[in-house]
């Protein structure tokens, strides 16, 4: 028997076949278009191109895995988070995605603080309102597209899109929920009073459930795009973070993952809600029924090594381009980077901050100003692991996953700049194998802890170096004054 998860991120869809012993038996990437950004810091998706990637992802894995569509015992689901897609009364998608990245609704963030109150937001929510998340993008297009609004009879995140185009069911999880600003996190329900206060209708938003309960089976049309049998159950599954945190086994205390995609998070697991006072770091509901976590979000993450590499090398891959960065010293002959190319969350919660180079002389080359970034991303994760201790969360070690991570220097990096052991495991694919990891709980193979702690096993650590660590601490003292003296000219250029 079989379980089958998939990834519905930002760049692709993934589809992994996992055995009954935790190990992946085969994996399939098939692309998305690239996201469209008409203006600085807009971003969009057409969540019908992520069907269409799933559905080449699903055929793609069952084929080169060997395996038959009635062998798949459940499928579990991941995906970007925050992304708005609405659908009319005949279930179209009215417009494209608004996703994770896209901006532009701080005027509906000062609305929203404004009816309903700061401090009520984050007793409703556990958060405060960001423009990152789904209900701002609502209410943006309630305001700047009013015929789109009027047609909304749901409303769904990416991978709750392609659950329902899999099983006709609308329906999302508690872990995805908590990102859109409208889900009571304490008791995992929607907020009634958010609903309320906002005049908004409840019957737009789908059914909430935990995200190893069953949600839904393969309808036939499904069946038939995909090659899976009619009737498989698919599970609640995560949004990407948390089902990255099941994949990288964070289900108990004690310790953090770190996860370097498009954009980095900084995921600790929470035994009960804790917040940070000043709203840095997001607390969520966790993919393990009843429990928690708590992460920090750097926004342009691998994104920054993406953009430079489209831009400035687009013939190198990553694998040269680190290469070429460790040539360069450590600290980049006092070269710092910015990753503020989205604006950014953890810890400044800044729609509006801009990413760039600091320091830049004449003896400046593409190594160091690759370096930098690497540096300048992981000083940014730093500033998320600080702000979840500082909340009084114990991590004694991190592990990193993402693509990121797969850079033995990177990782190496983030051991230096965090000072703690970086560890890797035996599988290294993040979302797409937490997804499955939930298949497998909802389909009677134990609860998501003891999945994880029947699969899930670490392949090595790096320790942090003595002198690359205290340089790296006097370079992150550096880092940490950037923005504050440039918060001021972020309001004078944006436009």
């Amino acid at each position: 028997m079989y379980w089958l998860g998939i990834d519905i991120g930002t760049g692709g869809s993934r589809a992994l076949v996992v055995n009954e012993q935790g190990s992946v038996v085969a994996g399939f990437t098939a692309p998305h278009e690239e996201m469209k950004m008409e203006r600085p810091l807009w971003a969009e998706q057409h969540p019908q191109d992520w069907w269409g990637a799933a559905q080449k992802a699903i055929a793609g894995v069952l084929t080169q895995a060997g395996v038959k569509g009635e062998e798949i015992a459940a499928v579990g689901l991941s995906g970007q988070m925050h992304g708005l897609v609405i659908l009319d009364e005949g279930d179209n998608v009215i417009r494209p995605a608004l996703i994770w990245c896209d901006q532009r609704s701080q005027p509906q963030v000062d609305s929203i603080n404004q009816t309903v109150g700061k401090a009520n937001v984050v007793a409703h929510t556990a958060n405060p309102m960001l423009t990152g998340f789904t209900l701002p993008k609502l209410l943006w297009v309630r305001d700047n597209e009013p015929a789109n609004f009027e047609k909304v009879r749901k409303v769904l995140l990416p991978k709750d899109y392609v659950r329902f185009m899999l099983t006709g069911v609308h329906s999302t999880e508690v872990s995805d929920a908590s990102g859109t600003g409208l889900l009571d996190v304490v008791t995992r329900r929607w907020s009634k009073p958010m609903i309320e206060r906002l005049k908004l209708d409840a019957s737009i938003l789908p059914e909430v459930n935990e995200s190893a309960d069953v949600a839904g089976t393969v309808t036939a049309a499904a069946a038939k795009a995909t090659g899976l049998k009619e009737g498989t159950p698919v599970v609640g599954g995560a949004g990407d973070q948390a089902a990255s945190g099941v994949g990288n086994g964070i289900v108990r205390p004690g310790v953090a993952s770190c996860t370097i995609g498009t954009s980095g998070v900084v995921f600790a697991y929470l035994d009960r809600p804790q917040y940070d006072p000043a709203g840095r770091v997001h607390t969520f509901c966790h993919a393990v029924r009843g429990k928690w976590h708590v992460m920090g979000v750097t926004q342009g993450a691998g994104l920054s090594l993406q953009w430079f590499r489209n831009h400035f090398a687009p013939g190198a891959d990553y694998d040269s381009l680190m290469a070429e960065a460790q040539t360069a010293p450590v600290l980049s002959h006092g070269l710092y980077w910015l990753p503020y190319l989205m604006g950014e969350r953890t810890p400044h919660l800044d729609a509006i901050a801009r990413g760039g180079w600091i320091g830049l002389t004449a003896k400046h080359g593409r190594a160091e100003m690759v370096r930098a970034i690497v540096e300048g991303v992981s000083y940014s994760l730093r500033d998320c692991l600080g702000v979840i201790e500082s909340m009084g969360v114990e991590v004694k070690s991190v592990r990193a996953s993402g693509g990121g991570a797969n850079s033995l220097f990177w990782r190496q990096m983030l051991a230096d700049i965090m000072t703690r052991g970086i560890s890797t495991l035996e599988n290294k694919e993040g979302s797409a194998y937490g997804a499955a990891l939930l298949a497998m709980a909802g389909s009677g193979q134990g609860t998501v802890e003891e999945v994880c702690d029947r699969v899930v096993r670490e392949a090595d650590c790096l320790i942090p170096g003595v002198h690359e660590a205290a340089a790296y601490g006097r370079g992150y003292e550096v880092f940490t004054t950037l923005y504050p003296t440039l918060k001021p000219i972020y309001g004078l250029i944006h436009q």
